[in-house]
């Protein structure tokens, strides 16, 4: 059942909370997506099922939530995953991030580590505001995002994906590749060799850049971006079970 909470920067964010024992585990969904897919459904039947604690989120402008997608940035949905971790959750979680997620969850781990008790990311996509978009916009691209603000881009996805000055300016304020980052608890990685939207060359990269005694990459061969197929969900499920914890 959807319920709502205010955050103190006056956004409204939707949000699915069960109630089980701990640690708890909270899904970080990806760009324009939002807590009805596959993956936060799997994962909710999985916590209900063996009685966890799960709470899923729709960031603002994201699903059910108040706001303006295009008018929203990596600091804003981080906030307001931090908000929801803060005040839905208590102790320790279990953070699985898919794709910008994986981007958010690795912000949160940074900035409040008393609050992780693992990571899991699903085809994770750190600092793809830059290594993504700015690396591949051609010039008349640069150009009219500085002029305008704005460029529209096709979308296999639906309706042109509009991306804004703000979201770039800001997503630079949030990067995570170049930095050390400490990561003091056990981080699973799981990327499909097949993703079309995540070169294999991040986790890779993402695998190096962490410092962690417990940090793991599995690849599975054939995967796409979206990881939901029931052997993939599986693998999922079947990482959170096998954590140290």
């Amino acid at each position: 059942m959807t319920q709502f909470l205010d955050t103190r920067s006056g956004r409204r964010i939707a949000h699915d909370r069960i109630q089980g024992q701990g640690p708890g585990v909270v899904f970080l969904g990806g760009f324009r997506s939002d807590m009805q897919g596959s993956k936060a459904l799997h994962l909710r039947d999985w916590a209900v099922a063996r009685g966890r604690a799960f709470l899923r989120l729709d960031y603002s402008g994201h699903g059910e939530s108040g706001g303006l997608f295009e008018e929203g940035c990596i600091g804003d949905w981080t906030e307001d995953a931090a908000s929801a971790l803060e005040a839905l959750t208590d102790g320790p979680q279990v953070l699985v991030g898919s794709s910008m997620g994986g981007w958010i969850g690795l912000l949160l781990a940074r900035a409040m580590p008393h609050r992780v008790a693992a990571l899991i990311t699903i085809a994770a996509a750190p600092d793809f505001t830059e290594r993504g978009f700015w690396a591949g916009f051609d010039a008349a691209q640069r150009q009219a995002l500085i002029r305008d603000g704005r460029v529209a881009l096709p979308s296999e996805y639906g309706d042109p994906l509009v991306l804004t000055r703000r979201l770039i300016e800001d997503g630079r304020d949030h990067l995570v590749m170049d930095a050390p980052l400490r990561l003091p608890f056990p981080v699973r990685m799981l990327q499909g060799t097949a993703d079309a939207d995540v070169p294999m060359s991040w986790p890779m990269d993402l695998l190096d850049h962490v410092e962690g005694d417990d940090v793991r990459l599995t690849l599975v061969k054939g995967a796409d971006h979206r990881f939901s197929t029931p052997d993939c969900l599986d693998l999922l499920t079947g990482t959170i079970e096998a954590l140290p914890l």
